[in-house]
């Protein structure tokens, strides 16, 4: 197997047809975080697994730290015992009879034993979980307990961590804490770190890459920044919940301006300049909300000459500060939604049944050869 460009980073690869379809591959660098994001039944877990041991593919490869523990056609599958991966589960998995020093000390069979004691309160320290060693998982908190797994999943020296929905079971402020947490011990922790969330915002916060799975199969991997600007196709942005993704026609390129125009639906858009396609292509594109500014009526801005369009509110829903509208353009089926604060949305008379007029800003919209129909 190619060696991976990062010796001490993770490398995977893994297709097969059954018993759950997988065409997905990815790298994660030392000290790097991957977001792992899809849909219920993509494939999320079975990735873990794989990369752990606990499964093994037909077909692919999986390399960590220099060191090959899959090559399906070299007949290589190390034990997952020797693959020394930590992996944090949803649900804990922690021993019921055993306190928190005791489950952080049984992952601890390569070490001396006279030195476990030491070292899994070492690490209970490291995930703020001083003075609850002698506590048994009953008699702690959902946020402690995912504390002693993570602990647990540490206390094996691992080359990678994996972590499976680690947050989902816990209440929202301790997942806050969680995370922050977890931002924090990544400083002090210098291997792969492979996240599978359902929360995009959490993969955001604590994701430098992102990599997309949908029915087994990686759509897109990269930098977090760049897939989520620059999604490779509709259904990638869609699955990254992007609401404003619509098709139209390249109508020209303008080298010198650096701008290429489309048509959508009788609109003339001006973008950045994209000649990967040519004039008469249709193309799907999207543009984030954050990209989407409202035209105000007392006072106008030298913005709204920008790509402005107008549309019919057919939806304005106030979320704390926040009011989300939903607008319909003019022989567009896919309506435009975007946020503004609640008093500027009061002030404005925004309402369901107003005429809003917007601009879509040229540097957020990204242009998506267009998805074919069935």
């Amino acid at each position: 197997m190619t060696p991976s460009p990062d010796s001490h980073g993770l490398r995977v690869r893994l297709r097969q047809e059954h018993p759950v379809a997988l065409d997905a591959s990815f790298e994660c660098g030392a000290g790097e975080l991957l977001a792992l994001v899809g849909p219920s039944g993509s494939g999320k877990t079975t990735v873990l697994r794989c990369i752990a041991g606990l499964a093994t593919p037909r077909d692919g490869e999986v390399e960590c730290g220099g060191e090959t523990w899959l090559d399906a056609h070299g007949g290589v599958a190390v034990s997952p015992q020797r693959r020394r991966v930590g992996l944090v589960f949803q649900h804990y998995a922690l021993f019921p009879h055993l306190d928190a020093l005791a489950n952080v000390a049984t992952a601890m069979s390569h070490l001396p034993r006279g030195e476990r004691a030491a070292r899994a309160r070492a690490l209970l320290a490291q995930v703020n979980m001083e003075g609850l060693e002698g506590r048994r998982p009953s008699e702690l908190s959902g946020g402690q307990r995912q504390r002693v797994a993570l602990a647990r999943a540490l206390a094996r020296d691992p080359r990678a961590l994996l972590l499976d929905e680690p947050f989902s079971a816990v209440d929202q402020l301790t997942r806050r804490r969680l995370r922050l947490e977890l931002a924090q011990l990544r400083r002090e922790i210098r291997i792969p770190m492979v996240l599978v969330t359902h929360d995009l915002e959490e993969a955001q916060l604590l994701g430098d890459r992102l990599s997309v799975l949908h029915h087994g199969r990686t759509l897109q991997t990269g930098g977090l920044r760049d897939v989520l600007r620059r999604p490779a196709s509709a259904l990638v942005a869609r699955l990254l919940d992007q609401r404003n993704v619509f098709t139209g026609t390249v109508s020209r390129h303008d080298e010198e301006a650096g701008t290429t125009w489309l048509d959508w639906a009788g609109t003339e858009v001006e973008c950045a300049l994209a000649t990967r396609f040519a004039p008469g292509d249709r193309v799907d594109w999207v543009v984030p909300e954050s990209h989407v500014v409202m035209h105000r009526r007392e006072r106008p801005s030298r913005g709204e000459r920008e790509n402005p369009v107008r549309g019919i509110a057919r939806d304005v829903v106030v979320l704390g500060g926040d009011a989300r509208v939903t607008l319909d353009v003019d022989g567009v089926a896919t309506p435009l939604t975007f946020e503004v604060s609640a008093h500027v949305a009061a002030r404005n008379r925004v309402a369901a049944g107003a005429e809003v007029g917007v601009s879509l800003l040229a540097e957020g919209i990204h242009l998506m050869a267009a998805e074919v129909a069935g």
